[in-house]
């Protein structure tokens, strides 16, 4: 049976991230993509292109698609970047955009969400979503790269976070060297 994703792409800065991810899921599986009118602005300042991947592109306004319901098959759903808004609305449950729709119904479903934050600092109120989206079922992850590795540029640091999205996607992949002790 193909895999099935769900990835959302919102307002927040680091498109560089879900264009990556999109590199590798769409040769993994179907992937869904949902882009906010917002993210689509900052991609574009930030460089980043979303056309031409091999992906169903929905509007994020459109709450009738097949992905806004639980009897959709999709196995796994990724929100990357996830804004501090986005976040918000999945923890409780104000699905007024497909990207929370999709979100809500992962939960609903338990498929477990991915939930990448790129933020900083964190405010309480973030924690607290941060918490409440966690307690729900979601993975609450944070774009923030290691360094054991000795990245040499940012495209480093850039497969290091997706790595550690597609491990938990039980997506295999080559993007960069694992943790193997000090002396390694």
């Amino acid at each position: 049976m193909a895999r099935e994703f769900v990835v959302g792409v919102t307002g927040a800065s680091g498109a560089v991230y879900a264009q990556r991810l999109l590199e590798v899921l769409c040769d993994a599986g179907t992937v869904h993509l949902i882009i906010s009118q917002t993210a689509w602005e900052l991609a574009a300042h930030e460089g980043v292109d979303f056309e031409g991947f091999s992906a169903t592109y929905y509007d994020n306004n459109d709450l009738s698609a097949p992905i806004a319901s639980g009897s959709s098959r999709f196995e796994r759903m990724v929100v990357l970047p996830c804004s501090m808004k986005t976040l918000a609305a999945v923890a409780h449950g104000y699905s007024s955009t497909l990207i929370a729709r999709a979100a809500d119904v992962s939960l609903k479903e338990r498929r477990r969400p991915i939930l990448v934050m790129r933020e900083m600092p964190l405010s309480r109120v973030h924690l607290k979503n941060m918490l409440s989206a966690d307690e729900s079922g979601a993975i609450v992850m944070v774009a923030s790269p290691a360094f054991y590795h000795h990245p040499r540029s940012v495209q480093d640091m850039v497969d290091m976070v997706v790595g550690r999205i597609l491990d938990h996607l039980d997506v295999p992949h080559t993007l960069g060297p694992r943790w193997s002790g000090y002396d390694a």
